[in-house]
């Protein structure tokens, strides 16, 4: 979870931010692109930069909107609901239903895993495949 007012915006001192920073790995880009391309298919470098800058802007625009209502409600952790309320205010609302779903999922497989792993049944391999098994 983010926490409000952490500088993750610039440097705390007031300098730059430095483009791997501000920007998601290029090569976690890449492969969620070619998931939903056929095997055969190429994506030229200027399209993986140009999905890198978007996503990241898109992070960042959502993040902010969260960011400003956790502030006005003196809260300094941005949660998921937080993230889909910031969505649908700012004109995301159709995707705001499947990934609340996708978040009551998460949290399900989440409180399952760690009361596995309380019980000493399940390793941190077995806690992202059971995950996986929730969201099926």
């Amino acid at each position: 979870m983010a926490t409000v007012g952490d500088g993750e915006d610039g440097d705390e001192r007031g300098g730059s931010v430095k483009e791997q920073d501000r920007f998601l790995p290029i090569a976690n880009i890449s492969r969620i692109m070619k998931k939903t391309l056929p095997s055969n298919a190429k994506i030229a470098k200027d399209a993986k930069e140009t999905v890198q800058e978007c996503v990241s802007e898109f992070i960042s625009f959502i993040t902010s909107e969260a960011s400003d209502k956790c502030q006005r409600e003196k809260r300094k952790t941005i949660n998921g609901d937080d993230l889909l309320w910031a969505m649908g205010t700012l004109g995301f609302e159709e995707y705001v239903e499947p990934l609340n779903l996708y978040l009551h999922k998460y949290r399900e497989g989440e409180k399952a895993s760690l009361a596995k792993q309380a019980a000493g049944e399940v390793g941190k391999k077995d806690r992202h495949d059971s995950f996986h098994e929730v969201l099926a």
